[in-house]
């Protein structure tokens, strides 16, 4: 291991060590800037997020690099050196590694800026909620620091270590979270006909729920409706007369992500009305589809090659949601994954208590994002 990337993995262990919930990144916030500032980068940290600017040469071009930087309410179960110090709380998706990686290239990038026009280091806060992006948009961000295209880099347990994967086109789903409140009528166990038990109307939801997918749209589709929370008033020899269905639906296109919603109305209102009760439903999107634009995928995959990668460029789009979506939907953007590793706890589901991210990334990771940022900014050459 070189110093660089001795460097790079003791303030990534650092980062794992400390982890904060979104928008709770104070001291993640303070540990980015600083190292930005020690670079020369010129910093702008009282937003929700920190920004780095790096400005080179004479170009009016400008890319925005995104890492994200909170963790998630999870007790780490891990039982390495540098395991979070800070109890149900733990960097558990690699979001320490994404933003060591991209302060990795700001260092390369400073040190030897071989690039003409501006690289914009983002680093985004309440990545897992789905708040982050959007909150650094209506802080006026994008007007602040105009970029032609924006890039994101998310490591993916399971995949060969250093492997770059990516496409055009919607590579993330969307995320709504929906809540259906059914009002019955509770009673005795012993008499349920007498009351209308909330459980067996639920019951029946749940199960019809199951049927807008491969019944109402193709199984192709790649939508998944889940319903994760089953919530009521009972108690022993207590029938509930109130209960409430809480879940997840995943979508690859705002116009099945619309007909869902349309479909689980009708299922909602129809087997309430079937039972003589009422039941509402909540249906809110917290994340959009990433959507990856043709020119910034094709200059990743371009780099990922020149620089002997293991690259995919067409691979399957992700069940997942990334808040990186709301900057792909402003500026041509492109989501790309890193493999994390194939064995032990590198390839452990991202969320997992056990999961950790894969130090032998960070040299790379920070590599691929200098070169790319070469690549898009090259500098002009000199006349003749």
């Amino acid at each position: 291991m070189n110093t660089f990337h001795a460097k790079l993995t003791e303030l990534r262990q650092a980062f794992h060590c400390d982890p904060e919930l979104g928008f709770q990144e104070d001291r993640t916030k303070a540990k980015v800037a600083a190292y930005l500032r020690e670079l020369g980068v010129d910093v702008y940290d009282e937003g929700a997020g920190v920004v780095g600017v790096l400005r080179a040469g004479g170009g009016n071009h400008a890319i925005g690099l995104r890492a994200d930087m909170d963790a998630l309410p999870i007790t780490e179960t891990s039982t390495h050196g540098y395991v979070s110090g800070n109890a149900g709380v733990m960097h558990a998706c690699g979001h320490d590694g994404h933003m060591s990686m991209l302060l990795g290239a700001a260092e390369v990038l400073a040190k030897d800026p071989d690039f003409d026009g501006t690289v914009v280091f983002i680093f985004q806060p309440n990545e897992e909620h789905g708040l982050g992006a959007q909150a650094m948009i209506d802080e006026g961000f994008l007007e602040k620091f105009p970029i032609d295209e924006v890039y994101a880099i998310h490591n993916l347990p399971g995949a060969p270590v250093g492997q770059i994967s990516t496409r055009v086109g919607q590579i993330c789903a969307s995320e709504s979270l929906f809540e259906i409140e059914i009002s019955g009528q509770g009673g005795h166990a012993s008499m349920p006909h007498v009351g209308v038990d909330a459980i067996t109307v639920g019951s029946e939801m749940v199960i019809a729920l199951q049927t807008i997918v491969s019944r109402k749209l193709a199984p192709s589709a790649g939508a998944v409706v889940s319903v994760t929370e089953f919530l009521t008033d009972g108690q022993r020899n207590v029938l509930p007369g109130c209960a409430t269905l809480k879940g997840d639906v995943r979508a690859r296109v705002p116009s099945d992500r619309d007909s869902i919603e349309r479909l689980m109305r009708q299922i909602v209102d129809g087997v309430a009305a079937a039972h003589g009760i009422t039941a509402r439903l909540t249906y809110n999107t917290e994340f959009v589809e990433t959507i990856n634009a043709v020119q910034p995928t094709q200059a990743v995959v371009a780099t990922a090659t020149t620089m002997d990668l293991d690259t995919d460029g067409d691979r399957p789009p992700m069940s997942f949601s990334e808040d990186f979506a709301h900057f792909c939907a402003a500026v041509p953007g492109c989501f790309l994954l890193l493999g994390n590793g194939e064995t032990g706890v590198h390839a452990q589901p991202l969320h997992a208590a056990d999961y950790d991210f894969n130090d032998s990334l960070l040299p790379i990771g920070a590599a691929f994002w200098a070169q790319l940022a070469r690549d898009r900014l090259p500098k002009r050459k000199t006349p003749q």
